[in-house]
């Protein structure tokens, strides 16, 4: 079951943050990064976020986060991050289909690190376009893609 969270509360913004650690780690790993920027990403920067945030619950646990920017024409997936015990499941899959069922918006964007190829293929499989490719400051190829309806 997918529903909204409030990351104001507390014991929220911690649970995301838990899911962040672990989720970004991996992705960390797979990009042979050191110094990953999503990994030093603060409880408090969680709870001070203008974005919205979904929670997939199994269990009565989250195993998975997304966090949205939201705008009439245009939703940004910020982030999409699934609890490693939950991999392979389907979950990231009913997230991202949870966005297109629901929102209205003419374009969904997305960005990933270049080297992460599960993730790649994952949005190329889901039918979105690659849209550019750059070197961050902080060393990261990172990739982005869009999907127009």
């Amino acid at each position: 079951m997918i529903k909204p969270l409030d990351q104001k509360q507390i014991d929220i913004s911690e649970k995301i943050y838990d899911i962040f650690q672990v989720s970004y780690a991996v992705e960390a790993a797979l990009l042979k990064c050191e110094d990953f920027p999503p990994l030093n990403r603060s409880v408090e920067a969680i709870q001070s976020s203008k974005s919205t945030f979904y929670g997939y619950f199994t269990h009565q646990s989250i195993a998975a986060v997304m966090e949205l920017e939201e705008n009439p024409n245009h939703i940004h997936v910020r982030s999409l991050t699934v609890d490693p015990k939950y991999f392979r499941q389907g979950i990231g899959f009913k997230m991202l289909q949870y966005v297109l069922d629901n929102f209205s918006a003419e374009l969904i964007s997305v960005e990933t690190g270049h080297d992460n190829h599960p993730a790649v293929q994952f949005y190329l499989n889901f039918g979105f376009k690659k849209n550019k490719v750059w070197m961050t400051e902080f060393g990261i190829e990172k990739i982005s893609f869009i999907l127009t309806r």
